[in-house]
């Protein structure tokens, strides 16, 4: 008797080659059987009208810490997500010194917008090594998880406070290598290291004082395991982006290792740009590098207050200079003070397109709740002000605590957008799960892709949408048995209405610890979500009990 049996789905296996109706049968976690099967289970789906296809796979996320009170990583689970790889960006939670510990929640509170309190109410720091962060959330875990180390953990951990000042030694080269191999020992998926984050000084991550003698030597080890080297570009910047590109193209050819940078965006005024990086990236394929851009399907939507500090002002240095280091009566009084606000309002006049067309979202005080859903210009109309000012005005009306969204700034050639989701050489991701939480969701990327650009402008089939987020991904990072539904693999298993799917309305929800909040999505169309062949996920009865995740792709021997 099999443990599951899924019966009457459209099996679309995740090869890309055409659906197919059949019955999937489970045992043992794994799959066991696929066509017409008559023999029982202890548990039947029927997927009816549904796909049947393998667990989405999500490769750039940060829920290194929200996995420590929330073993779902919620709600990418629901969306069909059964895979997720945090440790993007240079950030890692180990290996990680106690003494380390306030500078790496200062770096993850600036670059991934995560609340100092949260780490402080829902991470219980009993770890310091790798293999102990590890056997941590080996302890819970409902969700795949495949981490990444972070570069600039590694040089912490070797340098100390050098780490933020200089090149490392040749004596600390070595030992970041023998640390990294410890970590790759341990079933770290790889390395991740940035070129263009800060901390929370608004210095340059430590990862960024990395020489080039340093990042071949992390790479050597990387070519040990066969693992994958992260790289966060100057992604604003074409002519460094190419130049990126080619330096990863080298260390994948010297070191035979598949290499992966994110993000890479389009958009009209970009097309130019992406159309070069696209080319370069081409060109260094057909040398036998393996140079994947990792490319997101949703457009740029970004939400502000001026109660916390926002990335969206790193291009205004007067106002994030406020937000990131002032009080929250300094801020208002920089708002108050009749010639810093006029500094305030010249400097974002820099800018003169971005201000008009950005909403109203959310405010606290019954007065202005008309006013929310309305565009600055429209209240700027009605106030007889400018939109700046009227932005102003509703923060200081509602104590920093007006909501604002800047929707569709970037990312929006759905065109070129569709085309480059298409492309074999784009690796779908990007979607920053776990991170920017007060920014926007980073939820429901997938429902999105299958949605907009598989429904809506056909630019994917559905086998090839379910193909570049599961087998491909999976091959791209090395997870064997994984993303492919085949005798043998895993049962990770995502069964959907492909008719359905989507994403959900972004709505504001207080689930983080330290009575903190965030920007969510729920799932459309998701029917059941199965990890390690149990059901961790359903539309009928929620997140259940099961803790079959794994960690991918396991110690080595």
């Amino acid at each position: 008797m099999f443990d599951l049996l899924i019966r009457n789905g459209l099996v679309v296996d995740g090869t890309g080659l055409p659906a197919y109706r059949a019955d999937v049968a489970v045992e043992g976690g794994r799959i066991r059987r696929i066509g017409q099967i008559n023999e029982p289970a202890r548990r039947e789906i029927d997927a009816q009208g549904l796909a049947v296809a393998p667990g989405f796979i999500d490769p750039h996320t940060h829920f290194d810490a929200q996995l420590l009170w929330d073993p779902h990583a919620k709600p990418a689970l629901a969306h069909g997500v059964t895979t997720i790889v945090p440790g993007n960006c240079s950030l890692s939670l180990a290996p990680l010194k106690a003494s380390h510990r306030a500078k790496l929640v200062g770096m993850f509170n600036q670059i991934e917008e995560m609340p100092r309190k949260a780490f402080k109410e829902g991470v219980n720091w009993n770890w310091e090594s790798f293999e102990d962060y590890l056997a941590r959330l080996a302890s819970d875990l409902a969700i795949n998880v495949a981490p990444l180390v972070g570069h600039s953990l590694l040089r912490l951990w070797v340098m100390d406070e050098a780490a933020n000042q200089r090149t490392a030694t040749d004596a600390e080269i070595s030992a970041m290598q023998a640390l990294l191999r410890r970590c790759l020992q341990a079933g770290a998926v790889g390395l991740s290291t940035s070129f263009v984050d800060i901390d929370e000084r608004l210095h340059p991550v430590p990862s960024r004082f990395a020489d080039v003698r340093e990042l071949d030597a992390l790479a050597a080890v990387l070519s040990e395991f066969g693992r994958v080297l992260q790289v966060v570009p100057e992604f604003y910047d074409a002519d460094l982006n190419i130049a990126r590109v080619d330096q990863l193209a080298e260390l994948s050819l010297k070191h035979a290792i598949p290499t992966t940078f994110s993000p890479l965006f389009v958009s009209i005024e970009q097309a130019a740009e992406a159309d070069r990086i696209m080319a370069r990236v081409g060109a260094q394929f057909a040398r036998g590098a393996r140079v994947w851009p990792q490319v997101q399907t949703r457009p740029i939507d970004i939400s502000f207050c001026f109660a916390v500090p926002s990335l969206m002002f790193i291009r205004f240095p007067s106002w994030y200079q406020i937000m990131r280091f002032g009080t929250h009566e300094e801020i208002v009084e920089a708002f108050r003070d009749g010639d810093n606000r006029r500094r305030l309002v010249a400097e974002a006049g820099s800018m003169p397109d971005l201000w008009p067309q950005l909403t109203l979202r959310q405010v606290q005080t019954e007065t202005n709740q008309p006013l929310v859903g309305k565009s600055l210009t429209e209240i700027a109309e009605l106030r007889q002000t400018s939109p700046i000012e009227a932005m102003i005005d509703l923060s200081l009306e509602e104590d920093l605590d007006a909501h604002f969204l800047a929707a569709n700034m970037g990312h929006n050639d759905d065109s070129r957008v569709g085309a480059l989701l298409a492309h074999p050489q784009v690796h779908v991701g990007a979607s920053d799960g776990g991170a920017h939480i007060l920014s926007f969701s980073t939820y429901g990327d997938t429902g999105y892709l299958f949605s907009h650009f598989v429904r809506q402008t056909g630019a994917l089939s559905l086998e090839g949408a379910v193909k570049k987020i599961t087998s491909d991904t999976a091959s791209i990072w090395g997870l064997e048995g994984r993303g492919l539904l085949q005798n043998g693999y895993a049962a990770d298993i995502t069964i959907f209405n492909p008719a359905q799917i989507d994403r959900g309305e972004e709505y504001f929800t207080q689930d983080v610890p330290g009575d903190g909040s965030r920007y969510v999505r729920d799932a459309k169309g998701i029917d059941t979500v199965i990890v390690g062949g149990a059901i961790a996920w359903s539309a009928s009865d929620g997140y259940t009990d099961a803790r079959q995740g794994a960690l991918l792709p396991g110690a080595t021997p």
